[in-house]
């Protein structure tokens, strides 16, 4: 479940960060009046800002509710084991920890 809704997450991050460079700038109408304005026309009458405007809010939407579950998920696990990716195994987290050194006694102080 948790890796389904990262790859959607990143879908989403990757779709937000496209959808803001496909958009046209404030200062693209006078580019327009050159001739650069003629690809609108597939996107209808409305032109392109509706429909790209309208799929960023959606995207952005999503990344954010994501974001949250994912947060969410990730504080939520109490897992005591993990994987060692270079060994391929599950290791056991130890909880105490002996030490092999001899503890000094406090009449043995070295002078």
């Amino acid at each position: 479940m948790f890796t389904v809704l990262l790859v959607i997450y990143l879908l989403a991050a990757i779709g937000v960060i496209g959808l803001v460079l496909i958009q046209q700038g404030k200062g693209a109408d006078m580019g327009a009046s050159f001739g650069a304005g003629a690809s609108n026309t597939v996107f209808g009458a409305g032109g392109s800002g509706n429909f790209l405007t309208r799929m960023t809010a959606v995207f952005a939407t999503v990344f954010f509710v994501l974001s949250l579950v994912l947060g969410n998920m990730s504080t939520h696990k109490t897992e005591s084991q993990w994987v060692d990716p270079t060994q391929g195994q599950v290791i056991e987290q130890a909880e105490n920890v002996v030490s092999e050194v001899p503890a000094q006694e406090s009449s043995e102080i070295p002078q």
